[in-house]
């Protein structure tokens, strides 16, 4: 196993999902960080440099559309970049998600943790 010292942070409310992610990442080296939230999410993306953020869309409090915007807005965090993970598969969501700046945007339903885990690869620099 490379270890790769990249920086995840997973956002997302599901434990089960967190998990399972979480999981699949440190096994693979990379250092994985939590938020259950939008508003955690930018918190800790304030305290901390992170490789990439995946980013759930339906969560309590902020939703990942509404953390998206506030990314986008802040010179600070806009460099860092986001997956979308969700369950959302409406054209116009995946739209939108992209036109707010997601480098990519993976339903979780059709994507494997192991396909997730090649497009985070993928983004940062790790093929």
């Amino acid at each position: 196993m490379k270890s790769k010292n990249k920086k995840v942070l997973i956002v997302e409310d599901d434990p089960f999902i967190a998990d399972v992610y979480t999981l699949k990442l440190e096994s693979e080296g990379y250092n994985v960080d939590l938020a259950e939230d939008g508003l955690r999410c930018l918190e800790k993306m304030r305290k901390n440099k992170y490789d990439v953020v995946l980013l759930d869309i339906i969560m309590p409090n902020m939703d990942g559309f509404a953390t998206m915007e506030r990314i986008k807005m802040s010179p600070e965090l806009n460099t860092t970049p986001v997956i979308i993970l969700t369950n959302l598969s409406q054209k116009k969501d995946i739209q939108k998600g992209i036109d707010l700046g997601a480098v990519d945007y993976i339903i979780k339903t059709r994507f494997t943790p192991t396909e997730v885990l090649k497009t985070i690869d993928k983004v940062v620099g790790e093929k």
